[in-house]
């Protein structure tokens, strides 16, 4: 009785918090626990996750590890130290479940009893080998020093010493250390023996900053490693996009280049539980990370390289073999969704497995029938489904914020489709406040994407969250204009070079055919973005006219001369802008795509927000923008986060980011002087 009394509290305590109204609030958004995918056990019984939940008072978070039946029922948690527990992966025989806490790996039986330390040796990644008989692990091995270990005698210099390109990349510096692959033996529960790199150079496995435990894998006997790499440095790297995938082989102790004179990302690879083939993503085009996205298969009996997308116009991401190697599962866009799907190997044949308005973000085949994802909407966070391979049917299994989500209303998110300048039909989302009455009118929002080539999915937010924007009673328009994919090459590809072009007036002819909803206030209409997102945002204050009479722009580009000479990945600026400044044959295309070009024309109020420790897009472009709309008299305001990259991700400052961003709007966009701040 007392446990189902503190039950009750607890519940409604949370949902006092999260909801307002029954709407969704910021402070709501961060009580969510976050799910994450860990593994499937061997037999296919059991789907092992994680979910992350944060403090807001201490600024902390913590993940705790939990299985559900793969056949649904109730999920067991099974840690709880302090801190959190991450890389959840079940040994071989599927006996125990291994983790790491606190940089060192841990393992306990696989209804989570006897949690103990299997070794000291420090970690940020690792997987067991099928059998059994090793473990491979990832480890930082320092290749270079600082300036103040190269003078000894100045050891409290911060100074630092550059050669070369790549000092700095998204939001840190160069820590003059490197990620390398080890193996060491493991028996009965611990690791023995010495550790082993198998790289010893100074390139980074996985690929820094966002690779995971996805880019290095094994082979179905353990004999074999497959990696992703891109070893380049400096320049070399900074201008190309032409990583590889390498096999290691434990017995002869050499490795080989499996994409050698492949010039795009390759990464990663998946071997064949029978053991002939390893399939691995693949793009075409040096230098170009948007590319489309392809499935290669490498037949280790025939030594032939064969695509299975060929003639597919669509990208196929994140390989995964079927129990009988016949099929590989992988996930696809559709339409502003991302889908499961299958590839036939042996006839090429292509079908998409799930449908419906929503994204998966992971595919694991847990046994011949059924295939473990995680699943989200705009309206859902993500939550962890059984999929039927074959059918397509889904069986949602896990259920972390139901007592949440139960006490709030969310708003209704449409499918519309806009005719553009050029005749083409663009999707458009359309999301409205909870409680929507169309016969009143609602200040209304452009939500310009970053990217700048990533659809407008179903995605679920904790920062650009729609329905969090639809319960301060605002309509959001979300077209996937020009340059995002899932709707084809020609689509996605169209927008590189073009920035200023087709793009732009995509998102206006967004914005004007929802302005002719009656329930639309035309008079008060706004344009908010990140990233790609806020250049747009940059570039629509000096060309809108007059349609708009608010603007926020989060870490956009401003000024593309400034921003060339200061970004980090330059393979990027040099596809999509199309080269340097300094070239002759660019005067043009930064004189129509810069949005600095048009500062003269900005009459309307804007609010830009930056982190200084964002070196993709730096910290200068911020304060150019602030400064310009300062000088001229537009009413503006600068959001500096000195502890920030390129996104919010501490909760104090996800809070004030949100308070800001909505004060902002209110105070420009509703007529009601109540809702001033």
């Amino acid at each position: 009785m007392k446990n189902t009394l503190i039950t009750f509290l607890l519940t409604l305590l949370i949902s006092v918090v999260f909801a307002q109204d029954g709407r969704l609030t910021p402070e709501g958004l961060w009580d969510l626990g976050r799910v994450s995918l860990d593994d499937v056990s061997p037999d296919g019984k059991s789907v092992l996750y994680g979910v992350t939940r944060y403090d807001v008072a201490s600024e902390t978070s913590n993940r705790d590890l939990y299985i559900v039946p793969t056949k649904g029922g109730r999920s067991i948690k099974l840690t709880e130290f302090e801190g959190g527990e991450y890389n959840g992966a079940y040994s071989s025989d599927g006996k125990k479940i291994g983790f790491l806490k606190d940089g060192n790996m841990w393992e306990m039986r696989a209804n989570g009893v006897r949690q103990k330390k299997v070794s000291d040796e420090q970690m940020n990644g690792f997987k067991y080998s099928p059998d059994g008989k090793h473990v491979l692990f990832i480890r930082d091995v320092k290749y270079g020093e600082h300036a103040n270990e190269k003078y000894d005698d100045l050891p409290k210099t911060e100074a630092k010493i550059i050669d070369n390109l790549m000092y700095r990349h998204w939001s840190s510096w160069d820590d003059m250390a490197n990620s390398n692959i080890f193996i060491a033996p493991y028996e009965n529960g611990k690791l023995i023996g010495e550790a082993t790199n198998i790289m010893n150079e100074p390139f980074d496995a996985p690929l820094n900053p966002f690779g995971g435990m996805e880019q290095i894998t094994w082979n179905h006997d353990g004999t074999k490693i497959a990696y992703a790499c891109k070893k380049k440095s400096g320049k070399d790297y900074t201008v190309s996009t032409n990583s590889d995938v390498y096999v290691y082989d434990l017995n002869t102790k050499e490795t080989t280049n499996l994409t050698k004179g492949m010039n795009g990302y390759d990464m990663e690879a998946a071997f064949s539980p029978d053991g002939r083939y390893v399939a691995w993503n693949s793009m075409e085009e040096e230098g170009f990370e948007s590319d489309r996205n392809r499935i290669f298969i490498y037949d280790f009996q025939t030594k032939k390289k064969t695509e299975l997308t060929a003639g597919l116009d669509r990208a196929c991401n994140h390989p995964h073999w079927s129990k009988d190697s016949k099929k590989i599962y992988c996930l696809t866009g559709e339409k502003a969704t991302n889908q499961m799907a299958v590839i036939d190997v042996a006839s090429k044949q292509f079908k998409l497995v799930t449908k419906g308005t929503h994204n998966y973000y992971d595919v694991i085949p847990a046994n011949k029938k059924y295939l473990i994802g995680r699943k989200c909407s705009m309206s859902m966070p993500h939550e962890l489904y059984r999929v039927d391979a074959r059918t397509g049917k889904e069986t949602q299994l896990t259920f972390t914020n139901k007592p949440m989500l139960d006490n709030i209303k969310m708003g209704d998110v449409k499918e519309t489709w806009v005719k553009t300048t050029d005749g083409k039909d663009m999707l458009v989302w359309m999301i409205y406040p909870p409680d929507f009455d169309p016969k009143k009118k609602y200040p209304t929002l452009l939500y310009c994407q970053g990217g700048p080539q990533a659809a407008v999915s179903q995605f679920w937010s904790y920062r650009w969250n729609f329905q969090l924007m639809a319960a301060n009673d605002y309509i959001i328009v979300a077209p996937n204009r020009r340059g995002l994919p899932s709707f084809g090459r020609e689509w996605n590809d169209q927008i590189s070079g073009d920035w200023g072009g087709q793009a732009m007036k995509d998102y206006l002819s967004a914005i004007d055919e929802a302005a002719k909803e009656p329930y639309v206030d035309e008079d008060n209409l706004g344009a908010v973005g990140a990233s790609f997102g806020g250049y747009s945002v940059y570039w629509l204050a000096g060309n809108h006219n007059k349609r708009f009479k608010s603007f926020i722009s989060h870490c956009g580009l401003f000024n593309l001369e400034s921003w060339y000479g200061t970004t980090e990945e330059m393979f990027f600026a040099n596809k999509d802008i199309g080269g340097a400044y300094w070239d002759p044959k660019m005067k043009e295309q930064y004189l129509k795509n810069s949005p600095h070009k048009y500062v003269q024309n900005w009459d309307t109020p804007i609010l830009v927000i930056h982190g200084e420790k964002d070196y993709r897009v730096p910290i200068g472009e911020g304060m150019q923008a602030f400064q310009a709309a300062q000088l001229q008299g537009v009413p503006s305001r600068f959001l500096y986060f000195p502890d920030e990259g390129h996104w919010v991700q501490k909760p104090q400052n996800g809070l004030l980011w949100h308070r800001e961003y909505f004060g902002w709007l209110d105070k420009w966009l509703k007529d009601d002087d109540s809702n001033k701040p």
